[in-house]
């Protein structure tokens, strides 16, 4: 396996193995449940008639800290709605499942922020990418290391994406959304770029060396002008998107397991199976994705969950 992963050939095998994951797990989306309750439609219909508007009879001021993040009236109706409705359906007898409005939970917000605890987490993340930049590479890295660039760009990378994804969670619009969604393709797209820079060493300077990473480096930048293409002026479609971003972290996912691998059998040394024991705990923490549950307590869900996880991988990664 590894004289495979050596050469040119398996670079080609890999992509079209990350071709052929995007493929497969491409499907439809499905509008979101309470949306299409009468009774939802219905409480956001009255409130706006009765609150929003000029001929509405009550207007119900809004404080200045929601104000400053464009929470409007609209905006307030359907926020209450969503919980009136929540309320509702979980007082039956027998209780009714919370459902989803606009594709999100019914998320009980705080000042003002729609999502608290995957703002709080992303901003947690954020600061173990800054604090790897400060204290970690800049300081610590010398300027002549041929990898420096490389994880310094990764590091303000990370920051710009978590910064992108607390923007969102703090208010959800459709190019906040945007925004995050990019941030995170550019993010995660790069982390294969630069381990297969890191681990093919395609940072020396040979000549067939050099040709190969310009290669590589123009082969990922059209992935990623492709991808955004694809959801911005094609369809913005959600399955596809975290299909693409999945594939993608898998590829990477198996070269930091191999280099591992190798590294072990070379030194014998336990420092060498960091890599692989950083990818274990995104993979181990990255499932809570797949077991999407109600938030608890209207705050804590398994998206939130999944952001706090991969705070300590980080400052791993940067150790």
């Amino acid at each position: 396996m590894l004289n495979i992963l050596r050469g040119r050939s398996g670079q080609a095998a890999l992509l079209r193995l990350f071709l052929l994951t995007c493929l497969l797990l491409v499907g439809p989306a499905a509008a979101s449940v309470g949306d299409r309750l009468p009774e939802f439609q219905e409480c956001v219909a009255v409130c706006k008639h009765e609150n929003c508007g000029p001929d509405a009879a009550h207007h119900t001021p809004i404080p200045l800290h929601r104000r400053l993040l464009l929470w409007t009236c609209p905006a307030e109706c359907d926020y209450t709605c969503q919980h009136i409705v929540t309320a509702r359906r979980t007082a039956r007898a027998p209780p009714q499942p919370v459902v989803q409005f606009h594709g999100k939970w019914p998320f009980r917000r705080l000042l003002g922020l729609q999502e608290p605890l995957s703002v709080l987490f992303s901003l947690g993340n954020l600061a173990a990418h800054y604090h790897g930049l400060r204290h970690g590479l800049l300081r610590r890295v010398p300027r002549a290391y041929p990898l420096r660039r490389y994880y310094v760009l990764v590091a303000r990378l990370g920051i710009a994406t978590w910064l992108c994804s607390a923007v969102f969670h703090a208010r959800d619009f459709a190019l906040t959304e945007q925004l995050d969604y990019f941030a995170a393709a550019a993010s995660v797209l790069f982390g294969m770029y630069y381990t297969v820079v890191r681990v093919f060493r395609l940072d020396r300077a040979a000549p067939r060396t050099r040709s190969v990473l310009r290669a590589w480096t123009g082969l990922c930048v059209a992935l990623y002008v492709a991808h955004v293409g694809y959801l911005k002026l094609w369809r913005w479609d959600y399955t596809y998107n975290m299909a693409a971003n999945v594939a993608v972290g898998a590829v990477q996912n198996l070269l930091w397991c191999v280099f591992s691998w190798r590294r072990y059998r070379e030194t014998g040394r336990a420092w060498a199976a960091t890599p692989a024991a950083v990818v274990a705990w995104v993979m181990m923490v990255m499932s809570l994705e797949l077991l999407d549950f109600a938030p608890l307590w209207g705050s804590l869900d398994a998206h939130s969950l999944w952001h706090l996880g991969t705070i300590a991988p980080t400052v791993l990664m940067y150790k």
